[in-house]
């Protein structure tokens, strides 16, 4: 029996296609939450509002801005960059979220961290105690009617003159992003308790919508502000571990309770540069 020589065709589909490096990544923590936060979230519970949802985004970011100026810029740039722009909606929804989340994440602890002394006295002349501010954060977060976030910011000298040291809460919905260059002017009027056909004050505050807006480090009329400390209130950061609760929202409200002990507050005070007020003589 003859045995003819066997030809040996390169099979095309084994090489692999070049891998395009992704722009943007899952940015790293301080530290590691693999095994969950502890008393905050278990690992499973990590794993979805962290790993799994900061992925998601990253991917979906990546997507939106492959080939565009937005290719290789900051996620914070981007918010920045697109929030007034309707035809870029899903780029700033899928950025501002990266970042709130991040942000949210960024001041968490695995073990208590003392309030230096120096943001506890700034914190007391905005809210008259630390307790008040913590009370403030669960009732607000409790009463959101949809998933958002809660900042703890403080305000700039402009915006509030003869205060050294000047916090307030805020809140945004959806991806809202709490920086002034994302933000329209402030409505004074709610719209809802109006009559019909009565002349709006101006757009509203928010995630931009409205073609024609030039970009400017601030909308008119907004107030300046630097966020310091974030919560996030979207169920997929506390539904896994805390559940709807008792009365619908039980677990949501649990949830800011635990959040509370998981701060770690050194960052807060690093972030806020607390300077110590001068008097006159």
């Amino acid at each position: 029996m003859i045995r003819r020589p066997r030809l040996r065709i390169p099979r095309i589909g084994l090489a692999r296609p070049p891998i395009r490096r992704s722009i943007h990544h899952v940015p790293p923590l301080a530290h590691d939450f693999r095994n969950g936060v502890p008393g905050l979230l278990s690992p499973e519970g990590f794993d979805i509002a962290w790993t799994q949802y900061m992925t998601l985004m990253m991917e979906k970011l990546n997507a939106l801005t492959a080939g565009t100026e937005y290719e290789q810029k900051e996620v914070k740039t981007i918010v920045l960059n697109t929030a007034r722009e309707p035809a870029e909606a899903p780029i700033f929804n899928h950025a501002s979220m990266a970042h709130n989340n991040h942000f949210f994440f960024k001041r968490l602890s695995p073990a208590p961290v003392a309030m230096p002394e120096s943001l506890r006295s700034a914190l007391e002349e905005s809210f008259s105690s630390v307790e008040t501010l913590r009370r403030e954060f669960v009732v607000t977060a409790s009463a959101m009617f949809g998933p958002g976030f809660v900042w703890l910011v403080k305000l700039g000298a402009r915006d509030a003159p003869g205060q050294a040291n000047p916090f307030r809460l805020l809140t945004t919905y959806l991806a809202g992003s709490p920086y002034p260059g994302a933000h329209w002017r402030r409505q004074p009027v709610d719209r809802n308790s109006v009559a019909a056909g009565t002349p709006a004050a101006g757009p509203l505050s928010g995630t931009g919508a409205g073609a024609g807006v030039s970009a400017k480090a601030a909308a008119p009329g907004g107030i300046d502000v630097t966020p310091v400390l974030c919560l996030n209130t979207w169920e997929h950061v506390w539904l896994r571990d805390y559940g709807l609760g008792v009365g619908g929202y039980g677990g949501k409200r649990q949830f800011v309770e635990e959040w509370w002990k998981a701060i770690d507050w050194e960052g807060v005070a690093s972030d806020a540069n607390i300077t110590r007020p001068t008097y006159k003589r």
